[in-house]
């Protein structure tokens, strides 16, 4: 049966929407992280010191160095990139010794034959396709970028799009596909483009009710432009009015990871707003920024909206965990510890340090700001974070940390994604490859939530995965940081009353609550179009 939805970190290229006839791949978002360490650039010839990569007979279960087929490629780029001549077999050749060198369950990999597949169809072999205890594929994560692409969007959030993220409430006729959020100045924001319209029509082709494989390919299409300038028409159904049709022309659009920042008046003191949407390196002088104003404003709560960000850097998250908890309770604290496969027990095997845990950080780590200036910090007592199925990686790691110091976390909304693990991002010929390298663990040693944060009013004995907090749909019928929003109005009242409002749960979804992107999740998550890959190590 053919797979025609996609995870969401590859949607943008390869499509969402599924027909009658395909089956649904349930996939999560982001990695787990590490720190800040920088990774070898590969260098021309690193491969066998010649032109042309040595490549042998396939020989199950012996594996060469990675760097005897590193940057031998079937298309060389040119120019500064390291690329030499070869062919997709020393590609193939170069994905095997590199997964099985690497990958975190390297020994769940069953070894194919590099000359029986093209790259592509390969690297998606080079991974476990065994269960989480939910019956979640263990391995939701192993996906691909263009090189140029990735380049540019986890450095300065650029992508080719609309600027915005949608929600698939179902992806098979009879469809709903909703707009969940739009990016400012964006070509959606242009066209009129609003939270909770839903898009009934795509270039002609029915987009609720079209069954057939030539639907599902224009709508893909349409919602996913492979690159700038494109044009496609769109017939939506707002909240509320009339029908309208526009017509919008793809862009590079820069996202903004910190586009909303408020303080809200309560009777118990002024309270924080913060919606993170993406830990790429811009997010870095943004949050320092937001934090710098909420402190101005004495807020005595922080109520941090994760609920669509997919992860990012490490790193990011360990700045503005340490910029919530503040010195007193995270200093020489641990955030996060990572462990790779039993091959490289006390080594790093990608820089070559020595395994130590990653502290929480107190000063810049040199994205957009100067490394070494020292962070400004909050010094709460606790935080409430919206979550939904779309929090991973890096977001998780947020969670996580702080509780390993015994910070009081509220969640608000659904379970994340389930994600304590990670990877560096790594080129070769063109395309960087994410596959799991390493998984994670906070201050007290815990790193088990491959099924996620659940928040639950009392957390279950013997779930530590379960958090304080109250199960709430999300709200498509208002804007994010509006205080009549389920979610940031159920955490205002949480702060005001010390406890979930009657009758919270996912049950009491508003007419545009979307069912989500795994079988066990009963209301869910955006699917962003310019997604960006979670927790990665920092290049």
């Amino acid at each position: 049966m053919q797979n025609i939805l996609r995870p969401y970190l590859r949607a943008r290229r390869t499509g969402v929407i599924a027909s009658l006839l395909g089956s649904l791949l349930l996939a999560g978002c982001g990695g787990g992280g590490g720190g800040g360490s920088s990774v070898p650039t590969p260098s021309a010839g690193s491969g066998n010191g010649g032109g042309t990569a040595t490549t042998s007979d396939f020989d199950n279960g012996v594996f060469s160095n990675p760097s005897v087929f590193k940057d031998f490629c079937a298309n060389p780029r040119g120019g500064n990139r390291p690329d030499l001549l070869g062919s997709t077999e020393d590609e193939n050749d170069w994905l095997r010794a590199w997964s099985h060198d690497l990958y975190l369950w390297y020994d769940e990999i069953q070894d194919e034959d590099p000359a029986a597949y093209q790259t592509a169809e390969y690297f998606d072999l080079m991974k476990t396709f065994a269960s989480t205890p939910s019956g979640a594929p263990k391995d939701q994560f192993h996906f691909t970028y263009d090189t140029d692409e990735w380049e540019r969007l986890s450095q300065s959030g650029v992508s080719a799009g609309y600027g915005v993220e949608l929600a698939v409430v179902r992806a098979t006729p009879p469809r709903e596909i909703v707009i969940a959020f739009v990016e400012p100045a964006s070509p959606a924001a242009s066209a009129g483009f609003a939270r909770g319209d839903e898009i009934v029509r795509i270039d002609g082709v029915d987009a609720v009710n079209d069954g057939t494989q030539a639907g599902v390919d224009t709508i893909n299409a349409a919602l996913f432009p492979a690159a700038a300038g494109e044009r496609h028409s769109f017939e939506l159904e707002p909240v509320s009015g009339a029908t309208k049709s526009v017509s919008l022309i793809s862009a590079d659009v820069t996202s903004d990871p910190v586009p909303v920042v408020d303080v809200i008046a309560t009777g118990s003191g002024p309270v924080g707003y913060l919606l993170f949407n993406s830990h790429i390196a811009t997010a870095e002088e943004a949050l320092v920024d937001a934090i710098d104003t909420l402190a101005a404003a004495n807020v005595t709560e922080l109520v941090l909206d994760l609920r669509y960000n997919g992860g990012g850097f490490l790193d990011i998250a360990n700045e503005l965990a340490f910029m919530i908890a503040g010195p007193a309770a995270a200093q020489g604290r641990v955030f996060d510890e990572l462990r790779f496969n039993d091959k490289h027990p006390s080594t790093n095997p990608v820089t070559g340090a020595a395994l130590a845990p990653d502290f929480f950080h107190t000063t810049t780590q040199g994205f957009t700001i100067e490394a070494g200036q020292a962070l400004p910090a909050l010094n709460l007592s606790r935080v409430f974070v919206l979550s939904g199925p779309g929090t991973c990686s890096a977001s998780e790691a947020i969670i996580n940390g702080l509780r390993g110091i015994d910070f009081e976390v509220v969640m608000i909304g659904e379970a994340t994604c389930g994600k304590p693990y990670g990877f560096y991002a790594t080129d070769n010929c063109g395309t960087t490859y994410f596959t799991i390298q390493f998984s994670g663990s906070n201050d007290k040693g815990f790193g088990d939530y491959a099924d996620g944060f659940t928040p639950r009013p009392t957390p279950r004995n013997g779930f530590p995965a379960d958090v304080t907090g109250c199960p709430v749909a999300d709200d498509f019928t208002r804007e994010l940081g509006a205080q009549s929003e389920e979610r940031l109005a159920t955490a205002l009242s949480y702060i005001e009353n010390g406890s979930c409002p009657t009758g919270s749960s996912l049950s009491t979804t508003v007419s545009k609550a979307l069912p989500g992107n795994r079988a066990t999740i009963s209301t869910a998550t955006a699917v962003r179009t310019t997604a960006l890959p979670g927790a990665v190590k920092r290049r």
